[in-house]
């Protein structure tokens, strides 16, 4: 079920929620930019716990993301 990356290299789970997660933080940004609309405070209100939770866990996958630039 892991899809195979350059190299062979299969995608492990953790690495495809990191990427869901800044895929969805980075749609978050472009709508911030654009229509000064953010999503996350509109489904979860203005810095409640849980909009608290999913940028914490944009901001992790983020750096996770850094990791995956270095795979091989």
């Amino acid at each position: 079920m892991n899809r195979k990356l350059k190299g062979g290299r299969k995608m492990k789970v953790i690495d495809k929620i990191a990427l869901v997660l800044i895929i969805i933080g980075a749609i978050n940004w472009g709508l911030i930019a654009i229509f000064n609309f953010d999503l996350v405070a509109a489904i979860f209100g203005d810095m409640t716990i849980l909009s608290r939770i999913v940028y914490g866990l944009v901001g992790i996958s983020g750096l996770w993301g850094i990791k995956l630039l270095f795979d091989d």
